[in-house]
């Protein structure tokens, strides 16, 4: 069950998302989807032949690349899944050609969405940025005669997204002197989920549990670094570390023009736990230190990013994804230090298949 059909069309066209039948934008890269089944090995029999059966059939999850112009409500299924509400969505990963017609359709059910990579932030890097999503499904179907209801390509986006450039990040912890903070690692949130076999049939549930928040590592100058110095010394060293000594901050994304901001993550209760010195990102006569901070909680904001309301491109599925009781986690009401809110306010409604598609142009810029 492979997303492409061949390299061919890989290369002469590009990759678009389908969320509940309604366009999502276009995406750098897509892969996985491909449905297998556990081999199991029989007892051996008098004819010492080890027969062999298959059982269960398993679905692999789809990772997708993305930037800066997707939709509205690609960007609140993954605010959705930080704050820990239940956000199933019904999708396709489509792969087209030079005419921006579909030649490959993969087909997914119920689909969750369990990592949000963010890469590396450095401020003397021009590369490109790139939300990296996998998406677990329950399952996913191939379909080998696309199209798109009405017939024609692919639509274009509404409106012309803004560039996203790993040197444009501005980070703000309460407290703390970020100016000369030159690079952030690159960290990965985590929606980690179980299966849960549902009687006869041979799929299995997958259920959401806990979310994993992962630490940040931060190198900025030493000469900038009196605050966290002085946070490290009484957090750890003092063992003044209780939740009112934790902070609260932002780290956005910001356009070309520095102001404008693309994506905003909001960061609740960082607690400082290791600060040394990072000889590997010597630059010349700067001395640069390396901090590293727990975070116990992340929520996304991505309202200057979307591009615009979508147009419908295919009929509803046949598959309708299953409806159950959003389970949701308000974020901790904690008053933060002035400058930095404490947590973006949950989805006030589900959310809703209306989504626009992404300018292939800019898409495959990078993939040359």
């Amino acid at each position: 069950m492979p997303i492409a059909t061949n390299r061919a069309s890989q290369l002469a066209g590009g990759y678009a998302i389908e969320l509940n039948g309604v366009s999502a934008g276009w995406v750098y890269s897509a892969a996985g989807g491909s449905a297998a089944a556990d081999v199991v090995p029989e007892k051996i029999g008098p004819d010492r032949i080890v027969r062999k059966h298959i059982a269960n059939v398993k679905y692999e999850d789809i990772t997708i690349q993305c930037g800066t112009a997707m939709t509205k409500d690609f960007y609140d299924w993954i605010a959705a899944t930080l704050e820990l509400k239940l956000a199933r969505m019904n999708g396709a990963i489509i792969i087209t050609d030079d005419k921006n017609q579909p030649a490959t359709r993969l087909e997914f059910y119920n689909g969750l969405i369990t990592e949000v990579s963010f890469p590396a932030l450095d401020a003397s890097s021009n590369d490109p940025g790139m939300l990296t999503i996998k998406i677990t499904p329950e399952r996913t179907q191939y379909n080998r005669n696309p199209s798109f209801a009405g017939g024609g390509s692919i639509p274009l986006p509404v409106k012309l997204a803004p560039r996203w450039v790993c040197s444009n990040f501005r980070l703000q912890i309460a407290g703390l002197d970020c100016s000369k903070v030159a690079k952030i690692d690159s960290f990965t949130i985590r929606q980690a989920v179980v299966a849960d076999a549902i009687g006869q049939l041979r799929d299995y549930e997958k259920v959401p549990t806990n979310l994993e928040i992962p630490n940040l590592a931060i190198t900025l100058a030493e000469s900038q670094a009196d605050t966290f110095y002085d946070w490290h010394q009484d957090f750890v060293i003092n063992g003044n570390n209780g939740r009112d000594k934790q902070k609260n901050g932002t780290l956005e994304i910001l356009s070309p023009n520095l102001q404008d901001v693309i994506f905003r993550l909001t960061l609740n209760h960082l607690g400082i736990f290791r600060l040394r010195d990072d000889v590997h990102q010597a630059s010349g006569n700067i001395r640069r230190v390396r901090a590293e901070l727990f975070c116990e909680e992340m929520y996304f904001d991505a309202s200057a990013a979307s591009s615009g309301e979508g147009q419908k491109i295919a009929p509803a599925t046949s598959d309708p994804a299953k409806t159950e009781d959003s389970r949701s986690r308000a974020p901790v009401p904690l008053v933060a230090p002035s400058g930095v809110p404490s947590a973006i306010s949950p989805l006030s409604t589900p959310l809703a298949p209306s989504l626009p598609a992404r300018d292939m142009t800019r898409s495959l810029r990078f993939r040359t």
